[in-house]
């Protein structure tokens, strides 16, 4: 039951006269403090929990702000978030590109601020704040340039209890229930105050405040039994090479001769490893992204030192290489190589990164940094779905950035995967945490689709990952190595690969209801305005 009182709308107005002048810079400063939380609770940190504080201290500084002042405190938030989580953007290029993209993702998060702020007025709140959140993300997921997924909140929960709701509901689902429990960790501390204030308690503000910090820890229970490492199709041996790069940064990509060479090196020498008994022979071999920039349908030299790799190992490999056909597009492709036919098959990367592998509104771009004209040749993107049979095997690619993208990864696994394959090149961006960042993201993709996840680096971090999320094996960065094991196949369809996208559906549509009603009732409160208060229910 809900109390009656007589209200107008809260507004932003200037604080009292007699209030200390430096309680106006609180809430920007709690704003700021919020978003950094929520970077903390990203790895390579095992701090997965402060995602909890973080959302809890933003939802109070949004409470019943107006919209304008919810935009500038969400812009706060936002760049507290985004500066440090995207700091590895500017590793190499300078810091430029690194603010602009971290503003225009904070931009994002302060427009969905400024819906959680319209949606804190009403009954029920944590529910549709997070739903909001959830929508925001999808929404930065997919504009401008195909989306910016990074910094969604599921990718910081690779460690987290609450990581088998992915394999329920993917990361959306995931993204909500961590947010509710944030959203209702401060609902809770309201009931707690009001208690200790006058000693009552609102039943149904109090039972709303509890489950929305129950539910989403109730659900990571309920979820426990989908995760499921069990090797329903048998196992396959797999090896990671890791050949490493001659040095760091963007000009790595002019010894590319040196990173093949490395990569071909590593091959042989675990062709002997297999023939001297120290490791097994694995069924394939996976090289990461870039391991080959120079193409080797048009370099014989190249085709010959990859050819004389793979004839080593003597099981098919999946190489990575630049492809340079005489007109259009570069091709960011995995090759199938095979040892007595050489290529057989390719993928090529259907994500492919705007300013990084192709440069949208080039001229423009310029006027703000030089560094555009690296770009001297855009990549196309490509159609097909990436699932090659090796040695009877299927496993599914997604190439480096596409790690990120729901569709992408799921896709593969739609297609019959039945082991998930990251290869990826993380050279350009140094010892930052962009690796690690990335390597949860593939934490994550393995428990959303119930399989065994192998990413190979250019140079680091490489590592195998079993469908529950735990990694068993990985190296070092900048260190060549080969990573053999043997990996639980699983052709069985998580409820978060049914569904697709449908858990997200739903959300964004309950975000859209609630700011219907939280619109609907601004358009009440105007009108009261005008004719003075009324009696409306108290939001719980």
């Amino acid at each position: 039951m809900s109390a009656t009182i007589t209200t107008v709308e809260p507004s932003s107005a200037p604080a009292p006269r007699g209030s200390k002048p430096w309680q106006r810079f609180v809430r920007p400063a709690a704003a700021v403090l919020s978003g950094v939380l929520l970077y903390a609770s990203f790895p390579p940190r095992p701090l997965w929990w402060l995602v909890l504080p973080g959302f809890a201290l933003l939802g109070w500084v949004l409470s019943a702000r107006g919209l304008r002042a919810a935009l500038g405190l969400g812009l706060l938030a936002g760049l507290g978030f985004m500066l440090p989580l995207l700091h590895w953007t500017g590793e190499e290029v300078g810091p430029v590109p690194w603010l602009a993209l971290a503003f225009a993702e904070a931009l994002f998060v302060a427009v969905g601020c400024v819906g959680i702020a319209a949606v804190s007025r009403l009954a029920y709140w944590p529910v549709w704040a997070a739903a909001v959140w959830t929508l925001d993300e999808a929404v930065r997921a997919r504009v401008p340039f195909g989306g910016f997924p990074w910094g969604k909140i599921a990718f910081g929960q690779a460690e987290s209890p609450f990581l088998p709701v992915a394999a329920l509901g993917g990361t959306p689902l995931l993204s909500f229930a961590v947010v509710l429990c944030g959203f209702g960790l401060l609902a809770v501390l309201r009931q707690i105050r009001a208690y200790r204030a006058d000693g009552t308690v609102v039943r149904t503000a109090a039972v709303v405040a509890v489950v929305t910090v129950a539910a989403p820890v109730a659900a990571a229970l309920a979820t426990l039994p989908l995760v499921d490492d069990s090797a329903e199709d048998g196992t396959a041996t797999v090896a990671a090479i890791q050949g490493n790069v001659p040095r760091l940064g963007l000009d790595f990509n002019s010894q590319r001769r040196a990173v093949l060479d490395n990569h071909a090196g590593r091959t042989e020498q675990l062709a002997q490893d297999v023939e001297a008994g120290k490791v097994p022979r694995p069924d394939f071999v996976l090289w990461p992204e870039n391991s080959s920039d120079l193409d080797p349908y048009r370099n014989p030299d190249a085709r010959e030192a990859i050819d004389r790799a793979v004839r080593a190992i003597g099981v098919p490999t999946v190489v990575g290489a630049v492809l340079t056909p005489d007109t259009g597009p570069l091709r960011n492709t995995l090759i199938q190589w095979d040892p007595e036919n050489g290529p057989v098959d390719t993928y090529d990367k259907r994500h492919i990164q705007p300013f990084g592998e192709y440069m949208p509104m080039r001229s423009f771009v310029r006027l703000f940094s030089k560094d555009v004209d690296r770009v001297q040749r855009d990549f196309g993107s490509g159609s097909k779905v990436g699932v090659f049979d090796l040695a009877g095997t299927k496993v599914g690619f997604v190439t480096c950035y596409e790690a990120a993208f729901d569709d992408a990864v799921r896709d593969t696994v739609e297609h019959g995967g039945r082991l998930i394959a990251v290869p990826s090149n993380n050279a350009t961006f140094g010892r930052s945490e962009m690796t690690y960042q990335q390597l949860a993201m593939s934490q994550v993709r393995a428990v959303e689709h119930g399989r065994s996840v192998v990413v190979p680096v250019t140079s680091g971090v490489s590592a195998v990952i079993r469908p529950d999320g735990t990694i068993v094996r990985k190296t070092r960065m900048f260190t060549p190595d080969a990573l053999v094991d043997e990996v639980p196949l699983r052709s069985s369809l998580t409820p978060a690969t049914r569904m697709g996208a449908l858990p997200e559906g739903l959300l964004a549509l309950v975000a859209v209801a609630g700011l219907g009603r939280a619109a609907a009732r601004a358009v009440r409160a105007g009108k009261d305005r005008r004719t003075g208060p009324r009696e409306v229910p108290a939001a719980t």
